[in-house]
């Protein structure tokens, strides 16, 4: 049985390339805290969102446009924007 094409979307990949540059750009800030305490909350605290990140990667590459897919950048960016409230880097 032939398996079904991926519907893909210059858009999302553009915000999937984003989002992989966000959470690089973080991470990096994260681990350029010098107090232990504070880096290894922080880093707690953002591995939401870097789970949400590469999630809606491997779904994206895997099957393409889907409702799933569409919910996690959702979920990746409400997560994001909390973190960002809630830490100051």
């Amino acid at each position: 049985m032939a398996r079904k094409r991926r519907k893909l979307s210059k858009d999302m990949e553009a915000e999937i390339k984003a989002a992989h540059k966000k959470v690089e750009f973080i991470s990096a800030l994260i681990r350029d805290i010098r107090e232990e305490d504070i880096q290894n909350e922080y880093a707690e605290a953002f591995i939401q969102v870097h789970a949400a990140c590469t999630h809606l990667s491997q779904l994206y590459d895997a099957e393409g446009i889907t409702e799933e897919s569409e919910g996690t950048l959702v979920l990746y960016k409400g997560l994001l924007n909390q973190f960002e409230e809630d830490y100051e880097l």
